[in-house]
């Protein structure tokens, strides 16, 4: 007669309660309703959307709260209904553990604001059109003329690069496309244009535009320009 291995028939045992109640806990957990729901607008300093309006596309098709069980949710379509409003990136929608649905809310970035006979809308960072905001207006260069299909991309580069750095964000407050989509950009406190040039060398042409302007305001110069011309990539040249 065999000897009966105690040992293996114990973890067996444990095993088979672990699993138990594992199984029991998502059940619980996933017949639980949901609670509260709380929006988080992730990396945002200002809000383009109010809180309300996140909250209502969530639950909008849903039943009242109380009455939604975990399990009843689809997230993949909450993150698709959120990331369809204009103003929104993308969204990381989740349940926690104690029945709270949360949302994590990346916004559009607005890298310029165009004006035209039709409408006012902003140019987001990745050359789309974004809807202007009655919650907060942002602090961006005004776009003049009309981009070519063929230049959205070089010339959202160029926006992106002064968005994105502190000097140019505070200083350059236009950019006007011409019909060959060369750039000029307008200075905040000095009346001459920067001619930018086509969409192209753009890091270089905005590096050096930055050492010219801290030379030139170290030696006072800045009144008497009226063209900085950034087209020369060894030099900028100024005309009086």
């Amino acid at each position: 007669m065999k000897k009966i291995n105690w040992n293996t028939i114990r973890i067996i045992v444990m095993f088979l309660i672990i699993i138990g109640l594992y199984l029991f806990a998502y059940q619980k957990n996933n017949n639980r309703n949901i609670k509260a729901v709380e929006i988080d607008f992730m990396g945002a300093t200002h809000n383009f959307i109010k809180t309300e309006t996140v909250n209502k596309l969530l639950i909008e098709n849903l039943n009242t709260m109380k009455s939604i069980t975990k399990d009843a949710l689809d997230l993949n379509k909450l993150e698709e209904t959120v990331a369809k409003h204009p103003m929104i990136a993308k969204s990381d929608v989740y349940v926690t553990v104690d029945g709270v649905l949360r949302a994590n809310v990346y916004q559009k970035t607005p890298v310029a604001r165009v004006f035209s006979e039709e409408s006012s809308f902003y140019i987001d960072s990745t050359g789309s059109k974004m809807p202007l905001s009655q919650n907060y207006t942002a602090r961006v260069p005004l776009l003049y003329g009309k981009i070519k299909k063929e230049y959205a991309k070089p010339i959202t580069k160029v926006l992106n690069c002064i968005e994105k750095d502190q000097f140019l964000k505070q200083n350059i407050i236009g950019v006007v496309v011409n019909p060959n989509q060369s750039l000029i950009l307008k200075n905040r406190n000095f009346d001459y244009e920067i001619v930018f040039g086509g969409p192209i060398y753009i890091e270089k042409k905005f590096k050096n535009y930055k050492a010219f302007f801290q030379k030139a305001v170290e030696d006072s110069v800045l009144y008497h320009y009226k063209k900085v011309d950034l087209r020369f990539l060894k030099q900028v040249v100024c005309t009086k």
